[in-house]
C-alpha cells in the first residue's frame, strides 16, 4: 500500500477497511495495554498537539501552471519572506515526538501525548525530504512499544471547518483522512484512530448542519470528539459545570432526529502557552476523584494547541514537557490519552448513557423557538424569527474563538467552493464509482483541497486566489 498513487495522495480506494466494524470498535485498545492501575489515579490530563500546513498551487511566476506544494516547501524556497526563516524550526517540530518519546521512555518515564495531522500536512511531509519525517512518525504509530503513549486523532482531511464546508462533502473529507493515515501507517494503525479533533476547534451550531457532522464522524468510525469548553451548553442553554469530566453531546435536527457522541471538554485559554508550558498537568494537580455518572471516578483536563506556531511552542515545549515528565509518576496524577480514559472507564462500568447531555452553544434558544414543532427547515425558520428579535444573534460561535466567521466575508471564495462541491456531486452522486479511478480522485483531490480554512484564515490576497485556482482546476478535473 503506498500513500502516494500517480502523484497523488491516497485518499480514497480503502473506505471499507478503514471504518472499524461495531467489534473493532468497541475493542480495548489502550487500557488493556496500559501500564497504570486506574484505581490509583486521583486526577489526570491529556495533551493534544495540532499540526497543519496547507497545500498551494505556488509559484513567483503564474499559479496557474505551478505544481501544488506544500506551504511549508514554499516557506523553505522563500527564506526572505516574512517568517518562512523559521520553515527548519517547523520541519523539526513535525519530527521531534519521534524521539522525545522514546528518550523519556529510557529513562523510565511515562509520557503521553495525542497527535493531529491534517492530510494536508501528511502528503506535504512526503513531498519533502523522501518523507523522512513520515518514517521517523511511524515509530509513534506502529510500534507496540510506543503507541500507548501517542494517540493519533483523526480529522478533517484538509483543515476544512465544518460551517464553511457543503454538507454533503464533510464525510468525504473526515473519510479521506482515514483512507489517508491507513495508507501511511497501516489498517492496524488507524483501527486505533478513535478520537477526532476539529479543524479550528469548531462545532457547528446550526442543527441540521451538526446533525449530518456527528452523524459522519460516527460513520466514519469515530467514539468521540473534543470541544471547546464556550462551543457548547447544557440542555437548559447553562454553561458546563463538570467541564473535567466526559459528556454526550446530543446532536438533534430540525425533523427531530438524534446522533450522540462522547466529548471531551477542552478548557478556554491561550491555547499554545497553555499546552507549552504544560499547564493542563497543573491543574489536574488541583482537582480529584469525584462521583460522576454512578461511579467515582479522576478528573480529565483536556488541552490542544498548535504545535509549531510561536516561540513559545518552538522552544519551551520541549523542556516543559521533559520537565513535567519528570515529576509525573504512575499514580496520583497522570497523563492518560483521551480513549485510554474513556477505555478505562468503561472497563470500571461507567456508563456512556450517564454522561451529561449537552448541545452546541446558543441552540437552547432555536429549540424554544420551535418548540417541538418538527419539520423540515424548521432550525432555518427558527434562526430567522430569533434574529428578529436580536440582531446579534449568530451561529458563529462554536470555535476556538467566538469572534470569527467562516463565512462572512468570503463569498469570492465561497461561491466558487459550492460551485464545485455541486458539480463534483452532480457528477458522482447517481453513478456507481470506482475510488480507485485516478480522474475520481484527482476531482476529490481538488474539492478538498478549495475547503482548506487557510485560504479565508489569512483574508484576502494571494491566499484566496489560490482557493480560486484550486477551484478552477477541480473545475476542469470534473471535464476529463
Amino acid at each position: 500500500m503506498s500513500d502516494i498513487i500517480n502523484g497523488l495522495p491516497n485518499i480514497c480506494g480503502l473506505e471499507k477497511k478503514v471504518v472499524p466494524t461495531k467489534a473493532q470498535q468497541a475493542k480495548r485498545y489502550y487500557s488493556t495495554i496500559s501500564n497504570l492501575n486506574f484505581s490509583k489515579i486521583d486526577s489526570s490530563f491529556g495533551i493534544a498537539l495540532h499540526m497543519h500546513q496547507p497545500s498551494i498551487p505556488a509559484s513567483s511566476d503564474d499559479i496557474r501552471s505551478s505544481q501544488i506544494i506544500s506551504n511549508l516547501q514554499h516557506m523553505f524556497e522563500h527564506q526572505g519572506m516574512g517568517d518562512n526563516h523559521n520553515a527548519s524550526v517547523f520541519m523539526q517540530c513535525y519530527k521531534r515526538l519521534s524521539w522525545i518519546i522514546p528518550n523519556l521512555m529510557s529513562q523510565g518515564k511515562n509520557p503521553r501525548v495525542m497527535l493531529d495531522y491534517s492530510g494536508n500536512l501528511f502528503w506535504g511531509l512526503r513531498q519533502m525530504e523522501n518523507g523522512s519525517a513520515l518514517e521517523e512518525l511511524k515509530r509513534l504509530a506502529c510500534d507496540p512499544k510506543f503507541y500507548i503513549t501517542t494517540e493519533w486523532l483523526g480529522t478533517m482531511w484538509s483543515h476544512a471547518v465544518a460551517s464553511s464546508t457543503p454538507v454533503p462533502d464533510l464525510k468525504l473529507q473526515i473519510m479521506a483522512w482515514r483512507n489517508h493515515f491507513a495508507s501511511i501507517f497501516g489498517e492496524e494503525a488507524v483501527m486505533r484512530v478513535k478520537g477526532f479533533s476539529a479543524p479550528e476547534m469548531h462545532l457547528p451550531i446550526h442543527p441540521d448542519v451538526c446533525y449530518e457532522y456527528i452523524k459522519a464522524l460516527k460513520e466514519c468510525g469515530y467514539s468521540w470528539l473534543m470541544v471547546q469548553e464556550h462551543s457548547v451548553e447544557n440542555l437548559d442553554g447553562s454553561s458546563l459545570r463538570r467541564q473535567h469530566f466526559p459528556h454526550r453531546l446530543v446532536a438533534r435536527n430540525s425533523e427531530g432526529k438524534t446522533e450522540e457522541i462522547v466529548v471531551l471538554v477542552k478548557t478556554q485559554g491561550s491555547d499554545t502557552k497553555l499546552v507549552a508550558q504544560m499547564q493542563p498537568y497543573y491543574e489536574a494537580k488541583t482537582i480529584q476523584r469525584q462521583d460522576y455518572a454512578g461511579k467515582n471516578i479522576p478528573g480529565f483536563v483536556a488541552q490542544i494547541g498548535d504545535g509549531e506556531n510561536g516561540g513559545v511552542m518552538m522552544n519551551e515545549f520541549p523542556p516543559g514537557f521533559d520537565q513535567a515528565f519528570q515529576q509525573i509518576g504512575y499514580e496520583g496524577t497522570v497523563s492518560l490519552s483521551g480513549s485510554e480514559y474513556l477505555e478505562f472507564l468503561q472497563d470500571n462500568g461507567v456508563q456512556e448513557s450517564n454522561f451529561i447531555a449537552i448541545q452546541p452553544v446558543s441552540q437552547n434558544r432555536i429549540w424554544k423557538e420551535i418548540d417541538g414543532k418538527y419539520a423540515k427547515g424548521a432550525a432555518d425558520k427558527a434562526i430567522d424569527q430569533i434574529k428578529t428579535k436580536d440582531h446579534g444573534y449568530n451561529l458563529d460561535k462554536g470555535s476556538w474563538t467566538s469572534d470569527r466567521s467562516w463565512v462572512k466575508g468570503y463569498d469570492s471564495v465561497l461561491d466558487p467552493i459550492n460551485q464545485l462541491s455541486a458539480e463534483f456531486h452532480k457528477k458522482f452522486d447517481s453513478v456507481e464509482i470506482d475510488p480507485n479511478d485516478g480522474k475520481y480522485r484527482e476531482a476529490l483531490l481538488y474539492l478538498l483541497l478549495s475547503q482548506t480554512s487557510c485560504f479565508r484564515y489569512w483574508g484576502t490576497g494571494i491566499w484566496t486566489e489560490y482557493a480560486k485556482e484550486i477551484c478552477r482546476r477541480g473545475m476542469e478535473a470534473l471535464k476529463k
